[in-house]
């Protein structure tokens, strides 16, 4: 109820005392003083008062009628007088006295009421310093994948910032000992990935496809092929993603093509720099990505399509039940604006293959 209040009364300044939050716990926000003669002694126990007790009495206090104080706090004249008597009953101070005719403050009640208004102004400037930053520091923690392209994120990133300017978009790369990017410690809401990851309760929307290649030593004795199949280099010795990659490198070691074969590992990589210098050095060789070839080329290496593989995808990934607000925008602009094989972006769970 309180809440309404600040909607139709925020132009007043007494209404102030009608704002949530009303549930707050005063402890550490209010020390209740017993004022009487020269000054008053400052208790540190806590009497369990509310803000929203406080806020009934500074307006009764400033109405010094019941009717009119319980129609500003959207409450009935009962409510406010059962509030009003517990508070007084919790502090062990009467604050008002009542009669048939009229209400009026106590010495003590009278001596509070300052107080109180300045505890509620530093309440309600506080909640509005807090809201304000909030605002103010929008933003949304995007993870990708190395190797992801470039064009893909600097095109969701531009389109999302254009469309709302007042949400910054904070990119971080991960390697590939974390092909999450982010997701699964949480360190990111969203995230730019190559599918599949060991993420079951997160979903995606694929960004693009694009071909197998296989990245060989420029000696290689199929290094001159224009195409090769899979089959042709499940024998060479692979390098291979970090351990904690899980099924995505199993996925790009093609155990799926191996009938249960362990591969031979020549290497561990969690860098495309890592990878191509090992490849380069003519100790194994690598499967990856078109966008990977296009964007890690160097000398002692070339890349060759492989052509009986299913295509590998790129994704947005997220988490339903922890996506803020803005990151859900983020992921509706991406479904609603975003093509795929001439169609809207599809959504797969991020295991998907």
């Amino acid at each position: 109820m309180a809440s309404i209040c600040t909607r139709r009364t925020s132009a007043t300044a007494r209404s102030r005392w009608s704002r949530s939050p009303d549930h707050l716990p005063l402890r550490a926000i209010l020390s209740l003083s017993r004022v009487g003669g020269g000054g008053g002694t400052t208790s540190n126990k806590d009497h369990g008062v509310t803000l929203r007790q406080l806020r009934y009495f500074a307006v009764l206090g400033e109405e010094l009628n019941y009717r009119r104080a319980a129609e500003r706090l959207f409450i009935t004249q009962p409510a406010l007088s059962t509030a009003i008597k517990q508070l007084e009953h919790q502090v062990g101070v009467l604050l008002f006295t009542r009669s048939t005719r009229e209400v009026a403050l106590t010495d003590l009640g009278a001596a509070w009421l300052p107080k109180v208004h300045d505890a509620l102004r530093g309440v309600d400037a506080a909640v509005d310093d807090l809201v304000s930053a909030s605002r103010r520091d929008r933003r949304i923690r995007l993870g990708y994948l190395i190797g992801t392209g470039a064009d893909v994120l600097f095109r969701l990133v531009r389109h999302f910032e254009t469309a709302y300017p007042e949400i910054s978009v904070e990119p971080r790369e991960f390697d590939f000992s974390d092909p999450t990017a982010g997701l699964a410690d949480g360190s990111t809401e969203v995230a730019i990935i190559r599918p599949p990851v060991d993420l079951p309760e997160h979903r995606m929307l694929i960004l693009d496809a694009e071909n197998w290649v296989a990245c060989l030593p420029r000696d290689h004795r199929l290094a001159q092929r224009a195409e090769l199949s899979i089959a042709e280099l499940l024998d060479d010795p692979i390098v291979v993603a970090p351990g904690s990659a899980g099924r995505w490198r199993d996925y790009w070691m093609a155990m799926d093509a191996r009938d249960g074969r362990p591969p031979t590992i020549a290497a561990v990589a969690a860098t495309y720099e890592e990878e191509t210098t090992t490849i380069a050095r003519g100790l194994g060789i690598s499967f990856t990505s078109e966008a990977s070839a296009r964007l890690y080329g160097r000398q002692g290496i070339v890349y060759v399509p492989i052509t009986d593989r299913p295509r590998n995808y790129t994704a947005l990934a997220w988490n339903p039940a922890t996506l803020s607000h803005d990151a859900a925008a983020l992921v509706r602009q991406v479904r609603d604006e975003w093509s795929f094989d001439d169609g809207q972006s599809q959504e797969r769970p991020a295991t998907y293959s």
